[in-house]
This record gives structure tokens, C-alpha cells and sequence, in this order.
């Protein structure tokens, strides 16, 4: 009888993308994705399957504040972005960071 090889297990490949804030590349569920939907509303997507245009941000306040002073956010999304959409950010930033802590 023929010996048969063992199966190697094939690593699943993470997504990865990049924080507009600091320029890093992270796992993609561990970034918030912010999206500008084809009518040009802006929102947080947890799902990270909204259509649009999306620009991901880090769950770390400091990338956040660097994000929001350099305007890189409204320039990846091609418009303008409410302060209700920085607030709601901002608190949704803090919540992760209380629950990494």
C-alpha cells in the first residue's frame, strides 16, 4: 500500500489595510472604516461592507487627532466630513480603548 503524504494546513491570508492616520498597516477588523456611501452620506461602517468609498482609521485617539488636523479623512473621501462624524468617531475610539485596557 502507498503511504500518503499529510496534508499541510494552508494559512488563511488577513486583510490587511492602512490607517490614513499614521500611514501603518494593520489587520483589517482591528481599523475603524469610515465610508462615503454613492449618495454622499458619511458614516462608520463596523460592518466593513457598506458600499462607498472608505478610508480606515486606527483605534488609538492620538492617530485619530493627527487624521482629523492633517484633513486627510476629507481628502480620501473626496468631501467634506461633518463634526458629528469626527464626535462620533472620537467616542467610538475612546470606547475601544477602554475595552483594550
Amino acid at each position: 500500500m502507498a503511504e500518503t503524504k499529510p496534508k499541510q494546513q494552508v494559512k488563511k491570508k488577513i486583510p490587511e489595510r492602512r490607517c490614513v492616520g499614521c500611514q501603518g498597516t494593520f489587520p483589517k477588523k482591528e481599523l475603524l472604516r469610515v465610508v462615503r456611501s454613492p449618495e454622499g452620506m458619511i458614516s462608520i461602517d463596523f460592518t466593513g461592507k457598506k458600499s462607498g468609498r472608505g478610508a480606515y482609521v486606527c483605534q488609538n485617539e492620538a492617530c485619530f487627532r493627527k487624521a482629523k488636523k492633517s484633513g486627510i479623512l476629507h481628502r480620501t473621501l473626496e468631501c467634506e466630513i461633518s463634526e458629528e462624524i469626527y464626535a462620533e468617531l472620537e467616542k467610538e475610539i475612546r470606547i475601544s480603548e477602554e475595552k483594550n485596557s
